[in-house]
């Protein structure tokens, strides 16, 4: 977490991470496309021809709260591919929560375990506690053939603390649930360390609310309105 108190703005860092093509610029691309232009900045992307995520996705999401302060919310990707670790420990610095974007298909398990344990390395690495840092997972890639059944991925949930979400980011599905989810974590580990409602009069449940708001999901029912 960042705090400006000139510009009276408090920046939240959200890391996508993942082994390479599970997903995670797809993850950033489907939410630039589904929040309304006046909730958005600019998505940026570095490209090589190693990988199409070699660096970063930034996407700058404003929304007003408490006394005057404008919380933003930063989402960046890391490379997928192991040649870039230092890249993706880099990324990783001054993350307040991770979205692990994990790949469905039975033949990724290997890939998706190993980059789980490169992620804990990388906190570790960085002086995080692993445990301590706000972690959702999504099962990306549920339209391919040969996937994790819906009662796997339950049973996996159910073992671990983690939530845990399903989506076809290319389809948009499950991509605005997955950041709101990691939002809402995060903020909550933030108000337990900082009091930022005693502090800011931002009152979690009102930022939460703002927050669908803008990304359009339904509150009562946590769904993407249409």
């Amino acid at each position: 977490m960042q705090l400006d108190f000139k510009a009276r703005e408090l920046t939240v860092k959200l890391v996508y991470y993942g082994p390479a093509l599970s997903g995670k610029t797809t993850n950033l691309q489907a939410i630039h496309e589904l929040v309304s232009p006046q909730a958005r900045g600019r998505l940026m992307t570095l490209e090589t021809k190693d990988d199409r995520t070699l660096f970063f996705d930034l996407l700058p999401l404003s929304v007003q709260a408490g006394r005057g302060l404008s919380v933003r919310i930063k989402l960046f990707t890391v490379p997928g591919q192991v040649i870039h670790n230092a890249t993706r420990r880099l990324v990783l610095q001054g993350a307040d929560g991770v979205a692990f974007i994990a790949d469905s298909q039975r033949a990724e398990t290997k890939a998706n375990a190993a980059a789980f344990v490169n992620l804990r390395q990388n906190l570790v690495e960085n002086g995080i506690d692993p445990a301590s840092m706000p972690l959702v997972i999504q099962f990306n890639k549920r339209d391919m053939p040969d996937v994790r059944t819906d009662v796997e991925i339950d049973a996996l949930a159910a073992k671990g603390k983690e939530p845990v979400y399903k989506a076809i980011a290319l389809r948009g599905h499950g991509v605005l649930e997955t950041l709101i989810g990691l939002f809402e974590i995060t903020w909550g580990k933030l108000e337990r360390e900082h009091q930022l409602a005693e502090k800011f009069g931002v009152q979690g449940a009102d930022l939460l609310g703002e927050v669908r708001t803008k990304l359009g999901i339904d509150a009562a029912r946590g769904e993407v309105a249409p």
